[in-house]
């Protein structure tokens, strides 16, 4: 079923995740930005876990999560631990919440028109994922450009 296929997937690239963020040899380097690069690893980690928690959790698994993407990208030298703890409670999230779901309810209309237009369910989970590696590949990137320590 799709359903597992999503779920392997997103557990495997958010493990990826926290072993990103685990890579980073100076903590610090996590909020660094310079010059054109103007999102942090430890930013993105958040805007993935706030985006995820909020798309996933909340709208399909009544999770009750409420975001505050603001705070995805304002909020600095959050420890790394915790930005671990985060992914992890985001892994637990995506499992729970598309575990519930069938095939008929991937054919169904996303609740929310979130990327502007209405869509089906099962495409904005796509969508979901591919946002997940964009972003992934951007803090592996602020990683090795950034990480100097």
């Amino acid at each position: 079923m799709i359903t597992e296929s999503l779920q392997s997937l997103f557990t495997r690239d958010l493990n990826k995740l926290k072993e990103e963020i685990q890579a980073y040899t100076n903590e610090d380097a996590i909020w660094k930005i310079d010059k054109n690069i103007l999102n942090s690893g430890g930013n993105l980690c958040l805007h993935l876990v706030g985006n995820i928690n909020h798309f996933i959790g909340a709208y399909l698994g009544d999770t009750g999560y409420i975001r505050n993407r603001e705070l995805e990208f304002s909020l600095k030298d959050v420890p790394r631990e915790e930005l671990i703890s985060q992914v992890e409670k985001t892994i637990e999230a995506v499992n729970s919440s598309l575990e519930k779901l069938s095939s008929e309810d991937l054919e169904k209309e996303y609740p929310l028109e979130a990327l502007g237009y209405k869509m089906t369910t099962g495409y904005f989970l796509i969508h979901l994922f591919g946002h997940l590696g964009y972003h992934l590949g951007q803090i592996n990137y602020h990683r090795r450009l950034l990480d100097l320590g």
